[in-house]
């Protein structure tokens, strides 16, 4: 049999697998901890959210994730891999009741990925410069094998807190072993460039709603400040003050939506110390003022 019919088959079987255990649609946890399952039926609107370590591997459809103004399409074909936190705007761009969008989500830690990367023989070399925190990779065969047997797991549930670490392990591997693997590694090697940086976005969004001190944060990590503004652009495609922003906007918005905060608090909330000021960001980022996009948010939600 063909790798191209067995990677077919594959498919098939992680198609049933996921519709089997996400039998309507919606985001699904799963008793893997770190694996998550989504089923829809229609195209959804633009899910905001900051994407922590995570491969994301569709088996039916395709989805569209947005990072500033760039645009990452996968499918069966691909699989999509953020190696570090980013605010990534996602829709379903293909699905429908007779054939539904099912996908899965693996987050990782990046320790993990050291740790594989210690035991390799021949590791890649990672880039001398940091490269974007978000890539596509080609399906292979071994990966999508390794995948449908941590999903299969779901069927034995006795076996999953001994089998999933190892399985886990081996997806992992095996997505170092594509060709994006070095971008992958380098936020993994310690005192790297991509690590450094990686560990400044960690920071930025555990205290998001406190001022950026971007030279403290430059000094840190052993960088100037145009150099830290250079590499923190390669990983995240924004600047320091963009990212923060994003994050801050992202924030508030979701506290508007589940805590029904109005516009000040939630603006004072996230960091800012102007209200006005942060109307006119949001309006900038949104296309309408604070309470009114809420106001069409709810109303689009609630209508279907």
């Amino acid at each position: 049999m063909s790798d191209s019919h067995r990677i077919e088959q594959a498919l098939l079987q992680l198609t049933g697998l996921i519709h089997r255990h996400a039998p309507m649609t919606g985001t699904h946890q799963t008793l893997v901890p770190s694996l998550t399952l989504m089923h829809a039926t229609q195209l959804t609107e633009p899910l905001e959210s900051v994407y922590k370590p995570s491969i994301c591997v569709v088996a039916q459809g395709a989805k569209m994730s947005i990072l500033a103004d760039e645009s990452y399409r996968y499918d069966p074909s691909t699989y999509f891999i953020n190696s570090v936190e980013l605010p990534v705007i996602s829709k379903v761009i293909e699905a429908s009741p007779e054939i539904p969008y099912l996908s899965l989500k693996l987050s990782f830690e990046i320790d993990v990925i050291l740790d594989i990367v210690q035991a390799m023989d021949q590791p890649t070399s990672p880039p001398s410069h940091p490269t974007r925190g978000i890539t596509l990779n080609r399906m292979s065969l071994d990966l999508l094998e390794a995948i449908v047997r941590l999903v299969h797991l779901l069927d034995k549930p006795a076996d999953i807190p001994i089998l999933s670490p190892l399985i886990i392990r081996e997806i992992l591997y095996r997505v170092l072993q594509s060709e994006q693997g070095a971008s992958i590694q380098q936020f993994a090697v310690l005192g790297s460039q991509a690590h450094n940086i990686a560990q400044v976005i960690r920071h930025i969004v555990q205290r998001y709603d406190q001022p950026l001190e971007i030279e403290q944060l430059a000094k840190s990590i052993n960088m100037s400040t145009s150099a830290f503004h250079k590499h923190f652009k390669r990983v995240t495609a924004m600047s320091p003050l963009q990212y923060l922003k994003t994050i801050r906007l992202q924030n508030a918005r979701n506290l508007m939506l589940s805590e029904s905060l109005h516009a000040s608090d939630a603006a004072f909330r996230v960091g800012y110390e102007s209200p006005s000021q942060f109307s006119r960001e949001y309006a900038r980022m949104y296309g309408r003022p604070p309470m009114l996009d809420i106001q069409e948010l709810r109303s689009s939600v609630s209508g279907p």
